[in-house]
């Protein structure tokens, strides 16, 4: 049986994409239920839309700065449409306590560089500012604390004479690209799992060498 999963997004959902051309290959463990999104106008919804997939939204404005309130009503939906695996791909709203207890261990995100540094937003500049040689992308669980929980893969980049924010992190992306879609596939098919906060099984480590770069 294939898992569920249910992708959160706030954008224009570039890791969505990977996620949902890995869902198409033949032997993908995992297949999309739901693309929810809290901002209406987000890009990937029609991306999802155009896929066939099932695309919805629940706006955060109306709920005037309650986030649980709001969680609750994503959280409805993803459990409606029999989602037991959540992707964050940009999903760019801060989690409460009560979503993340709601899904133990079944929350993965992905964010722009190798924890735990770099954590939180501007991670490109900031990376070039304090003159790292490797910089990266990694995917974990979700805890409550921004930014906080198991690795299950990272991937690096090396940081090139010249760079700017923009080129590194175009490289990033696409390494974002490659990393979330095989920690998904490994985790979905239990060959990647966690006890407490200890990663067990087969974690992804990638690497683009300078000739990728």
């Amino acid at each position: 049986m294939k898992r569920r999963i249910g992708i959160l997004i706030s954008g224009r959902g570039s890791n969505m994409e990977a996620l949902i051309r890995a869902a198409a290959e033949p032997e993908a463990p995992f297949e999309i239920a739901l693309v929810l999104a809290n901002n209406p106008e987000a890009g990937g919804l029609e991306k999802a839309r155009a896929a066939g997939l099932r695309a919805e939204s629940v706006d955060h404005r109306p709920f005037k700065g309650d986030r649980e309130a709001h969680e609750r009503a994503l959280d409805a939906k993803l459990r409606e449409a029999g989602a037991e695996i959540l992707a964050f791909a940009g999903y760019m709203r801060l989690l409460t306590p009560w979503f993340v207890e709601a899904w133990p261990d079944a929350i993965l995100n992905i964010h722009p560089a190798l924890l735990p540094s770099f954590k939180g937003l501007h991670t490109h500049e900031r990376a070039l500012e304090a003159g790292v040689l490797w910089h990266g992308c990694t995917v974990h669980l979700v805890r409550p604390a921004m930014d906080e929980g198991p690795i299950l893969g990272q991937a690096a980049v090396p940081a090139l004479p010249g760079d700017t924010a923009e080129s590194l992190g175009a490289r990033v992306l696409a390494q974002e690209h490659r990393l979330y879609p095989e920690v998904l596939r490994r985790f979905a098919s239990g060959r990647l799992s966690v006890q407490g906060e200890r990663v067990l099984g087969e974690p992804v480590v990638l690497r683009a060498d300078l000739a990728e770069s």
